[in-house]
């Protein structure tokens, strides 16, 4: 059995990526991180995402269609909420809290009504590649499968997006998004930090910190299209 193939016997993971990732399938962690995961469904424990959907922000978003990178920390750990987004889940799920300070801080930068759902699909076909640090969680137990491997597979597609793409914007929302930013070339892309939108947080320097709008202006002096922000 392996997690990371898919029905047709592939990797779970668009081709684009692939040409880029697809040798760190055979490293030595991502072995571990294949061992652990299977081990931990074998006994029973609910993962979250679905399998199919562990890869899916980098289904959504192509490698050389990136322009933005949001990053968070692992996926949500309540039923039905993850999708393989961070921060988005199905537009039939409640919108959570973190993501409702991100619709605020939304609205108030562009001038835009506040979306009434929490997928964020429209932003990932837009070039937004919308990754967790993590692509996995227990049912209920937050940050369990850190430190198992996820963080190595996401290190480096920071670093090959850094390295062999231009003028592209990380987003940093927390202490744990911004350790990634040392991975990023500061003269080469845009890097946006501010204290992560939770409740316990956004108070502290998220909301006004705009960075909606700096991103398109950003890629605009780069000759490069706005990402239209509003959502349904």
């Amino acid at each position: 059995m392996s997690v990371f193939v898919d029905e047709k016997g592939g990797i779970r993971l668009d081709a684009s990526w692939l040409a880029v990732l697809g040798d760190e399938f055979e490293k030595p962690y991502m072995q571990s991180l294949k061992t652990f995961l299977v081990d931990e469904i074998a006994s029973g424990k609910v993962i979250f995402p679905s399998p199919s959907c562990w890869f899916s922000a980098f289904d959504s978003t192509p490698f050389e269609q990136v322009r933005v990178v949001i990053l968070g920390q692992d996926p949500y750990h309540g039923a039905e909420q993850a999708h393989g987004l961070c921060f988005s889940v199905p537009s039939n799920i409640k919108i959570p809290p973190s993501l409702v300070n991100v619709y605020k801080e939304l609205a108030s930068d562009l001038d835009i009504p506040i979306p009434t759902q929490g997928c964020l699909q429209h932003w990932a076909e837009q070039g937004v590649l919308l990754l967790n640090a993590t692509l996995t969680v227990e049912n209920g137990q937050a940050g369990s499968h850190q430190n198992k491997g996820w963080e190595k597979f996401t290190d480096r597609a920071i670093q090959v997006l850094n390295e062999q793409r231009e003028g592209l914007v990380f987003i940093l929302w927390g202490a744990y998004a911004q350790k990634k930013g040392a991975l990023i070339d500061t003269q080469r892309h845009l890097v946006i930090k501010s204290p992560h939108p939770s409740p316990l947080s956004a108070y502290r320097g998220f909301f006004g910190s705009r960075p909606f709008s700096q991103a398109n202006a950003y890629l605009q002096s780069n000759n490069k299209k706005a990402i239209d922000w509003q959502l349904d």
